[in-house]
């Protein structure tokens, strides 16, 4: 006798069962055994060579970012640790040497008039960017849950005033309103003692600022999703056992909703990356000396002519890491979703 797993319509999505089988294994002496749907997406996630691709260098930029602290004690350069002897004062304290100053000391060279090491910079701002944009995609993807969830089960005037709430975010100019109300939020706030925005702060207003014109997009989908799955049989049967509210919401219609909270999740990373280096480029989000890539970029255009390593090391890096999570985010959308897939 072996153990079958037999797929089980529970009307919210399919079931695997563990039960008792009298069927005869493959010729070979292998049984048949069933795949869950996540066990299956990351079968199609495997398969597909570009995703696969993009989940390493993700995986790669997250682990630099992580062992940042390592990696610029082993080089012997902070990020805002000035290397004076690197840069020739008498080009206006360019550095020396060619490709901005690459060497065994400063692996990806100095910055032009401070001497910081590029390298240093580099993967500190990845840590900053890679906050943000995961931190800002987790709020607004919990604030669109609870919105879209309460918007399609209750209906009525809750729907009506949520999707309305919706419609007005969706319309706001994001980059505009926060590139507006960033400076006004940190000025308002405790300062440091040496009369600055302390850095934890700024960082948390972005991350606000940034989810509160994000979760819409989150909330619009979930909430068409439960609009079709509160009339499936398996919530008229949790009503009829007296089941809460609470346990409909959270117990029944959110564990079918994963795949598209995934997706939009996976998507919203490297959205919410791109717009915190643009506001750190336009001068409203991380402030120099503090590293980050938008401020890196912003600094490097004043010196391209007379160092373009500066502007082309973290313009690439950001390319290479804004593509990479957008090519994830596809293949999960394609994993989860096979009828989606790329043509």
């Amino acid at each position: 006798m072996t153990t079958q797993h037999q797929p089980v319509d529970t009307g919210g999505g399919t079931a695997l069962l563990t039960e008792p089988s009298t069927q005869h294994p493959r010729p070979g002496g292998t049984a048949v055994a069933g795949r869950s749907p996540a066990r299956m997406a990351w079968r199609r996630i495997r398969r597909d060579k570009v995703t696969m691709t993009a989940l390493v260098v993700t995986v790669l930029f997250v682990v630099i970012a992580l062992l940042a602290p390592v990696l610029t004690a082993v080089t012997g350069w902070g990020p805002i640790t000035p290397d004076n002897k690197a840069i020739d004062p008498d080009t206006g304290n360019f550095p020396y040497g060619s490709l901005g100053g690459i060497s065994a000391q400063h692996l990806l060279g100095v910055e032009p008039g401070t001497g910081y090491d590029l390298f240093a910079r580099i993967v500190y701002g990845l840590r900053t960017s890679l906050y943000v944009g995961f931190a800002s995609a987790v709020l607004s993807t919990v604030v669109g849950v609870v919105a879209g969830l309460a918007a399609g089960y209750f209906g009525g005037w809750v729907d009506s005033l949520l999707s309305r709430v919706m419609d007005v975010m969706l319309a706001f100019p994001q980059l505009l309103f926060i590139i507006a109300l960033t400076p006004v939020i940190q000025n308002a706030l405790q300062t440091n003692s040496h009369g600055g925005t302390d850095e934890n702060l700024r960082l948390l207003v972005l991350v606000l600022n940034i989810a509160v014109f994000a979760w819409a997009y989150t909330a619009r989908l979930v909430r068409g999703q439960v609009l079709s799955l509160r009339e499936r049989e398996f919530v008229d049967a949790a009503r009829l056992m007296s089941a809460g509210r609470r346990h409909i919401l959270f117990r029944q219609l959110l564990p079918n909703l994963w795949a598209p909270i995934l997706i939009s999740f996976a998507l919203a990373v490297p959205q919410n990356i791109t717009t915190e280096a643009a506001l750190s480029y336009l001068g409203v989000g991380v402030i120099p000396p503090n590293p980050d890539w938008g401020a890196l970029l912003s600094d490097a255009s004043q010196f391209f002519l007379q160092d373009p390593m500066y502007l082309f090391v973290p313009g690439v890096l950001l390319l290479v890491l804004v593509l990479a999570l957008n090519l994830l985010g596809d293949g999960v959308r394609d994993a989860l979703d096979p009828r989606a897939r790329r043509g």
